[in-house]
Order: C-alpha cells, then sequence, then structure tokens
C-alpha cells in the first residue's frame, strides 16, 4: 500500500445493540469492537522462531520416508524391483499397498484416492510405494533406484474429450430456471461461444509434511501442515484400522494452506503413520517442491460452452452455460466445488431464465481439490465475461451493463437457486468506488491515451462481486471451542480452526478478549487438536472466524455470566445485580450501584476459584437457517453475502503480450470488520493471488501427461513488482445485517474474484487495438502469449483464438 494505513482504517461507527438488531442491550455492549492488532505470531513470524512441523525438535530415532511416485499417466504395474533400493545406505524399509492393515484409500467423499497405488496407475506422479530411511536424503535417493515395468494403458488428458467420452466423477449437475431456450430464441442479440480458464497451484511456502510418533497401547499422535485434522484423525485411524480415539492431531500453524491443505494432507499423513506403525519409530515425511507438485492437485481448471440473450440496454434475458472441470483421476472435492460453481455463476446478477450445467471430468492427471474460492471463482469469471461482452457487442461502458442487471433489493433479488437475496449492497458499494476510484475521467483520459498511442494501450475495467459464505454440506457449519480462565487472569481459548497466517487465532482471542474484558495480550491461542475440540470441520470455505469465533465467544460468555454473579455481591450489590456488572479494560465493576467499586479482573478470578466457582467452559456454534436440497440444486446454502468491488488500470505492450498493472482501487465489504489492519491483508493478498491465477499462473502437462510446470523456475507466481504502484484498499463499514460474530463478515476467498477487474482491463486494452469494435478472444490466464494472440485475432478481425470462440446472432 501506498498509503499510511491509518487513513485507511476509520474508526469503526459506534452502534447500538437495537440499531444493530441485536437482542438484550443490557447483555451487549454498545460499541462493535473493531481494533486493528497485530497478528498473534507477528513477532515470530520476523524473528524465525515460530514454530512448523518441520521446525519440531526430532525425537531420538527418527526416521524418514520418500515417495516411489509413477512415471507414467495410465498403466498396469506388472512389477517393481526394490533391490537397489534396499541396497541403498540408510534404507530401513519399502512400503506398498499390501502393508496397508487397513483402508487403502484417502478420498475426501467417494473411496477411489488410493494412498498407494495397488495394481494400476492413474496419474503421472501417483504416490506407488514409500522408502523409509535414516536420512531425509538417504530416502529420496534411494526413492529414485526403484525399476518398475509398467503396461500402458489409454490415458485421457484432455477436459473436453473426457466430457465427450462420458468419463465423469459424479452426475453431472443441472439447474434450470424459466424457460432459457425460449427467451433465447426469442432475444433481440444473442453471444455464443466457448471460453476457458486455467488451474492454479496453491503453493503454499510451506509444503506438505507429516510427522508421526507412536505411542503406548497402539495410539499414534501426529503433527500434521493440515487444514482439517479431524480428517486426518480419521484417515489414519481407517488407515491403521484404529479407533478415533487412539490418533491425536495437532497443528499450531501452516504456512499457507490455501485449500492444498484440506484433503490432500491424508495421502502424507497416512504414509506417515503406516511407517510409524510399521517401524515403530517416529516417521516424518517431508516431499520437496517438484515432489509435492507432482503428487498433489490444484485448482479445477474450466472449459465453458455458453450462450446469452439480451436487449438493446444490456439487460440479459437468458443465460445457458455448460461448465466443464477436469476433476483428475479421482472425485476428491469436485462434487462441492462444482456445486459451488453452479451458485456463483449469476455473481451480481439477477437471472430469471438460466440454464446452468457443470460437469466433473474424469482425467488421468492430478486430482483436483480445493483452492480459496472453491469453484466459485470459476463460476462468476464466466458471467463476468459475458457482461464484458455484452457491453462491447452494443458499444456501451460495461459498468453500464452492469449496473442494469445486478441484484434489486425488493424485485429481481432471488437467485437461481432461490435463495433471497436480502442484504443487497453491491449498488451503493459500486457508486462509492466510481466517485473514489475517479473512474469516469480516467476512463476518458484512456481513451485519449490509446489514441495517440500504437503499441502501448491502456485498459479499465471494474468488476463487482457477491460471494455466499457457508459450507455447501449444511452440517460442516459447526464449531467447538474451550476458553480456561487461570487463577492468575490469563485465559488460554482452544478452537477447531487452523492458523495458516490469515489470523484467525488472533481474531478468535480477540473475540475471547472483548467478551471478557481483558486485554488481548492476556489471551492465548493453543495449537489445534483434536484431543481438545474434537469433530471439528476444515478451516476453509471463508467460515473459520464465523464457526471458531461464535464458539470461542459462547464460552467466554458462559464463564463471564458465572464471574458476574460470584462478583455482584463482591462489588456491593446483591445476587440479582449480575446483569449490571460489566467487564472492560481489565476490570470487573458494577455499572450503576452507588458507592461502588471495581476490582481487577484476576482479583475476581482468584477469588471466585476459592469460592469454587468454575473457570473453564466449553462453547459451540452451528450456523442458523441452512438447507440445501442437493437433487434439485436449490434452497438456502449461504448464511449471508460478502460483497466487493475493485477497479484495475493496465498498460499492454501489444508488440510483446507484456503488462503491467498501473493502478488497482478495491472496496471490500468485512461488516463491523474485527480486525481491520488482517482484514485489509486479506483483501489485498487474495487480490495478488488472484491475479496470479488469472494472467500468469500457467499449468502445462505434456503429451505424456506429465506436469512440465512442477517447480518455481517453470510455474510464476506474482512477486512484488507485480503489485501495482498505486494500491487503494479500503473496507465499507456497514455491519453485517445477520448475526455473526460480531457482526463481521469473512474476508478469506471473495477478495480472490477481485482480480477480474484486472483480466477485463486486460481485455479493455486488447480491444482498443481494433477501436473496440472486435471482441478479444482472450483466454486465462491471459499470459504475454495468450494476450498476443488475441491481439492479433483483433487485428485480423477474427473473434477467435486458441480455446476462445465467440459468435454473435442478432434476431431478423
Amino acid at each position: 500500500m501506498n498509503q499510511p494505513q491509518e487513513a485507511l482504517l476509520p474508526a469503526p461507527p459506534e452502534i447500538s445493540p437495537e440499531s444493530a438488531g441485536m437482542p438484550d442491550a443490557a447483555t451487549k455492549p454498545r460499541v462493535l469492537y473493531s481494533r486493528s492488532e497485530a497478528h498473534e505470531s507477528a513477532h515470530l513470524h520476523v524473528s524465525g522462531s515460530a514454530t512448523y512441523v518441520d521446525d519440531m525438535p526430532e525425537l531420538a530415532g527418527t526416521l524418514h520416508a520418500a515417495i516411489g511416485m509413477s512415471a507414467k499417466a495410465h498403466a498396469r504395474i506388472l512389477a517393481i524391483d526394490f533391490t537397489e533400493v534396499q541396497a541403498m545406505p540408510g534404507v530401513v524399509g519399502v512400503l506398498q499397498a499390501g502393508d496397508i492393515p487397513g483402508s487403502n484409500d484417502c478420498g475426501p467423499i467417494l473411496h477411489d484416492d488410493p494412498i498407494l497405488a495397488d495394481g494400476v496407475v492413474k496419474f503421472v506422479g501417483q504416490p506407488m510405494f514409500a522408502v523409509v530411511a535414516t536420512s531425509q536424503e538417504a530416502a529420496r535417493r534411494a526413492a529414485r533406484k526403484a525399476r518398475v515395468e509398467y503396461e500402458e494403458l489409454p490415458a485421457v488428458l484432455d477436459i473436453r474429450a473426457a466430457k465427450a467420452a462420458g468419463e465423469l466423477v459424479v452426475p453431472p449437475l443441472v439447474l434450470v430456471r424459466g424457460s432459457p431456450e425460449e427467451k433465447l430464441a426469442s432475444a433481440p442479440h444473442v453471444l455464443r461461444g466457448t471460453w476457458s480458464v486455467g488451474g492454479q497451484e496453491q503453493f503454499y511456502l510451506e509444503g506438505q509434511i507429516s510427522y508421526a510418533v507412536p505411542r503406548e497401547d497402539g495410539c499414534m499422535q501426529l503433527w500434521c501442515s493440515t487444514q482439517h485434522p479431524t480428517e486426518m484423525q480419521h484417515l489414519v485411524a481407517h488407515c491403521l484400522q484404529l479407533a478415533s480415539n487412539q490418533v491425536v492431531v495437532e497443528i499450531r500453524r501452516m504456512g499457507g494452506g490455501f485449500g492444498g491443505k484440506e484433503s490432500q494432507s491424508g495421502i502424507f499423513a497416512c504414509i506417515a503413520a503406516l511407517a510409524a506403525r510399521r517401524f515403530g519409530r517416529p516417521v516424518k515425511l517431508r516431499p520437496d517442491r517438484d515432489d509435492d507438485m507432482m503428487i498433489t492437485g490444484k485448482r479445477h481448471d474450466f472449459v465453458y460452452d455458453y450462450a446469452v440473450g439480451f436487449d438493446d440496454t444490456g439487460r440479459i434475458l437468458a443465460a445457458k452455460v455448460e461448465m466443464a472441470a477436469r476433476a483428475g483421476f479421482s472425485t476428491d472435492l469436485t462434487p462441492p466445488v462444482i456445486t459451488r460453481a453452479v451458485c456463483h455463476f449469476d455473481n451480481a446478477y439477477y437471472l430469471g431464465d438460466a440454464d446452468i450445467r457443470a460437469f466433473g471430468c474424469r482425467t488421468h492427471t492430478q486430482s483436483n481439490t480445493a483452492f480459496r474460492g472453491f469453484g466459485g471463482p470459476q463460476g462468476a469469471i464466466m458471467m463476468e465475461y459475458i457482461i464484458d461482452s455484452i457491453a462491447r457487442q452494443l458499444g456501451m461502458d460495461a459498468l453500464a451493463v452492469r449496473r442494469i442487471n445486478f441484484y434489486g433489493t425488493t424485485e429481481r433479488n432471488v437467485t437461481p437457486y432461490l435463495q433471497v437475496v436480502r442484504d443487497n449492497i453491491i449498488g451503493e458499494m459500486v457508486d462509492e468506488l466510481v466517485a473514489t476510484s475517479d473512474y469516469h475521467a480516467r476512463r476518458a483520459a484512456i481513451a485519449r491515451f490509446n489514441a495517440g498511442s500504437p503499441v502501448l494501450k491502456k485498459g479499465l475495467a471494474l468488476t463487482p462481486v457477491k460471494f455466499g459464505i457457508s459450507f455447501n454440506v449444511p452440517h460442516f457449519n459447526q464449531a467447538g471451542a474451550l476458553v480456561h480462565v487461570y487463577t492468575d487472569g490469563s485465559v488460554l481459548v482452544s478452537h477447531g480452526g487452523t492458523e495458516m497466517g490469515q489470523g484467525l487465532n488472533t481474531k478468535v482471542a480477540q473475540v475471547v478478549a472483548h467478551t471478557l474484558g481483558v486485554p488481548l495480550a492476556q489471551v492465548r491461542a493453543s495449537a489445534a487438536d483434536t484431543s481438545k475440540v474434537a469433530n471439528t470441520s476444515a478451516t476453509a470455505a471463508s467460515t473459520g472466524s464465523d464457526l471458531n469465533g461464535k464458539a470461542a465467544e459462547d464460552a467466554a460468555r458462559q464463564i463471564r455470566a458465572r464471574l458476574a454473579a460470584f462478583a455482584a455481591p463482591l462489588l456491593g450489590g446483591a445476587a440479582e445485580d449480575a446483569a449490571r456488572v460489566r467487564f472492560a479494560d481489565g476490570a470487573v465493576a458494577l455499572h450503576g450501584a452507588q458507592g461502588a467499586c471495581s476490582l481487577p479482573f484476576a482479583d475476581v478470578v482468584a477469588q471466585a476459584y476459592l469460592a469454587r466457582v468454575q473457570l473453564w467452559s466449553d462453547g459451540f456454534y452451528a450456523t442458523p437457517g441452512l438447507h440445501w436440497d442437493a437433487r434439485t440444486l436449490t434452497g438456502n446454502p449461504f448464511y449471508y453475502y460478502a460483497y466487493a468491488a475493485g477497479v484495475s488500470e493496465v498498460l499492454v505492450d501489444t508488440l510483446t503480450g507484456e503488462w503491467r498493472l498501473l493502478r488497482t482501487d478495491l472496496l471490500y465489504d468485512a461488516g463491523n470488520s474485527i480486525n481491520p489492519a488482517i482484514d485489509i491483508g486479506q483483501v489485498e493478498g487474495g487480490f495478488i493471488q488472484g491475479m496470479g491465477w488469472l494472467t500468469s499462473e500457467e499449468l502445462v502437462w505434456n503429451r505424456e501427461g506429465r506436469l512440465t510446470t512442477h517447480a518455481p523456475s517453470t510455474y510464476k507466481i506474482p512477486a512484488i513488482h507485480d503489485c501495482p504502484a498505486e494500491f487503494r484498499t479500503r473496507l465499507f463499514q456497514r455491519p453485517n445485517p445477520q448475526e455473526t460474530v460480531l457482526r463481521s463478515k469473512a474476508t478469506g476467498e471473495p477478495p480472490l474474484l477481485l482480480p477480474f477487474s484486472v483480466l477485463m482491463a486486460l481485455r479493455d486494452a486488447v480491444s482498443s487495438v481494433g477501436g473496440h469494435r472486435v471482441q478479444p478472444p482472450l483466454r486465462a490466464p491471459a499470459t504475454p502469449e495468450a494476450i498476443l494472440d488475441a491481439v492479433d485475432a483483433v487485428r485480423a478481425g477474427v473473434t477467435e483464438a486458441p480455446g476462445v470462440t465467440l459468435h454473435y446472432e442478432r434476431l431478423a
């Protein structure tokens, strides 16, 4: 950011419980808490003393595992010769599928994802065996000495080929509303075409890692870099034929996850635990970056076939889309990913007549999985491409077309899946952003610049975001927490969420500190641990703070109620005066009592302990009002929507395809932000990550099905010089009308949709080459090669390029 942080973080508005829709003003503070606090581990991060799994001191006798991977995309394993492997120095043993005592499966939904390949391999990089040795280097060197004999089988590597052959991991999803075919047939204007958007590697800074330690009585302790400790607990238990109470999974922090450590960490957890059980010694498994990228799944890449009918004003009359996603070789999380794509195709726009279909296509590649946004970005980006194309076809500013298609507040406010949009603020936000970003003046200035610049072209675009918050599956929307108050007044909170750098522990600690009225420094968040909080949901779907913050608040409120009842007589009141006891600034006071005194929180706690008052409590939260019919694809899948809008300005060199992001203005709806500094960090981080997905991060498989972009040398994530020189981010000041934790809104996934403005700005710049008379066939990621393809097409006056077609029809 190029502005002082304080200028971007206005003081939160004072809101009474009544005006915020909150019950019982006597039991809730009149000011909603909002404070920019440093990340609870920031001092550890910058000093290098934050402990990740690989930093833990290794126990005596620790062994190391390495994975032997398939060199074929689809083949039958005829034989594996381990002679040279076992002869290597330090090798203790080799594990194969037959050594697994329980279930050889780590699939999160269906049982089609083996831990170790058994007889057949289905992608290049699939784990076939594990070598266990006395050092990491010895294990890795030995794993590459195996001699494998294959019988190659036909491999399907292309999404469209898989779709045409009916190779699907689940039946197609079909959502039809109204009469789209009839409306298309009668629409004054129709655009039809194909498009594609690439996948994305999570590229967490800390790679996959698991450290398994056998305990007494056959139990297993596991430290694992995972977003879903409970799922790891279940997978290891099934793999080793143990009960869940015999497996403990702990994670203090991750060096990033982005969805790649939700289900994909399972294979590493199971192999490490299997080896620890087999050899009776601690075992660590940490693949190097190349192996990590070869084994694990990524964001699903999509191909689209679409048609849209619209009138002379740009209003959409009917939309039809088929979205085909690369599932990879197994089901993994593809069903909920494509479901979320279906539910986000509308983005911020009302679709009265729509036919939305999604296909999870089975290919002989890595099994794709969760990634920040979880299918939502792939659904919404297609609609933004359509809106942009409508505007160009009619010679209108795309902003005008967006506005005319926005959801309404009392009419045109029902989604294709029949959820009513009750909290729509996108129009207000866009109006504010248009004004603060000088959108119209800059568009006029860009037109003048392009008229006088034959080679360098500028582009500008504003795109909105409406993103549903909750898990697709209703029963995942629950969380538990434990809060302990110690006799010195310090507080420990344990919850089911995992910290991956996003500030979850900081926010939860802030909620507990606010509820108990103590300084934040007095509250500590412990590691996520399945023996403390059981049956947790994944830290995903942007629900980490919503679920775990509410659960922790519930626990802290119970403790506060007990302390209030105890403290009322202590402060000169009666037992029935408990409702007037206030907790703030590290003290406990009886509000409104004549001659009332206050006592330090620690003193009240110490005396409460002597009086045998319970100083700990468990808390629980389940998101209300959610329901979903997976058969009809209708219901109320989201508790609320988060809104946002972004304006981006780019400069493109039409001779090389290189480009630069000059300026970005973002406005994000965080509700009543618990921690504005963390939320702004999430918004800006999500924006840059999404920009990488749409512009530079290209996944390439060769004809043999081998991922060739499997290292930093061949896969380009955004760097600091890719950030805009002017990066202006603000939070929209409006509490969440739903009763979320302190009326906040999620900031995890929705910001990833904001860089749609970058892609559309690039399209705008390329379009200027042809005077905005030709639809630029720009695919995503918009690499320099893709930009040059689109520039060449515009110069030639055609609307086709690799992966892109677009045709216009007008009613006679």
